[in-house]
């Protein structure tokens, strides 16, 4: 039988007494989602562990806002849309200051706003996060239907993340993630756009944290195969390499660095 993997992240003392009471915070970026929040944030709430759900409206135009808020959740809104970067930064930077002295800083779970009633499905993540397994829970969804891709920016994210770190995650652009608030600050400053996850997974597992996909029953609006998701693609394919070239060049400049060191001492 095959041993667990042991996360980089240090449990909480309670937790190795067998008395884990980390919470999670479930972060939800949320761009013009006044139809769909409503049903994610209750959904969301209904999360073993969940104590605060945060909606980060990054620069709406309709009611999202407000939407999310009659909903329950704790709401705080760019004036402007500044990208998923800068919203899950700004929700990273909120479940901080509302964390307790005295008590492990909660868990970050991630969640897309159009998951709607199936956002509760990402419970799994938290497991093995919160038991020492991963630093890093990342959700495997089923097909969705609709969905036009034909897996070209799947297929580059994953092989780029392969050749940096040796693993070959079967959904790298899955943007349901739980971690660890020192994973998360392990991999900030995230990559702009749509290459977040694949940026965070590369730097992450080159640091050493470690990273397990989980299946979860979600369901949420697939880009279909028309001119607008087309596009949408495009803009995928192009900040993925944006990612994963930036971190290419991080790591030749890491290496030359190294070298240098080495010479001189």
């Amino acid at each position: 039988m095959n041993a667990l993997p042991v996360a980089k992240t240090t449990r909480p003392g309670n937790a190795q007494a067998g008395k884990n009471v980390q919470r999670v915070a479930a972060v939800i970026p949320a761009k013009d989602e006044a139809e769909r929040i409503a049903a994610t944030v209750r959904s969301a709430r209904a999360i073993p562990h969940v104590d605060l759900v945060l909606v980060v409206d990054d620069g709406s135009e309709d009611d999202t806002q407000h939407v999310a808020r009659a909903a329950g959740a704790v709401v705080v809104r760019h004036s402007h849309n500044r990208g998923k970067a800068a919203a899950m930064e700004t929700g990273a930077a909120v479940v901080a200051m509302r964390d307790a002295d005295g008590r492990p800083p909660r868990l970050l779970m991630f969640i897309d706003g159009d998951l709607g009633d199936t956002a509760v499905n990402t419970a799994p993540l938290v497991r093995p996060v919160r038991e020492g397994v991963a630093d890093l829970a990342i959700a495997l969804l089923p097909k969705q239907a609709g969905a036009g891709g034909r897996g070209i920016v799947v297929g580059a994210a994953r092989r780029a993340i392969e050749a940096m770190t040796g693993w070959s995650p079967s959904q790298p652009l899955s943007g349901m993630r739980c971690l660890t608030r020192e994973a998360f600050e392990a991999a900030t400053p995230l990559a702009r756009g749509w290459g977040v996850e694949t940026g965070m997974t590369i730097d992450l597992l080159r640091k050493g944290y470690v990273a397990v996909e989980v299946p979860c029953d979600l369901k949420h609006r697939a880009s279909t195969n028309d001119l607008k998701g087309q596009i949408h693609r495009a803009a995928q394919y192009r900040d993925v390499l944006l990612a994963v070239n930036a971190r290419k060049m991080r790591g030749a400049v890491d290496a030359v660095r190294h070298a240098g060191s080495n010479v001189r001492s």
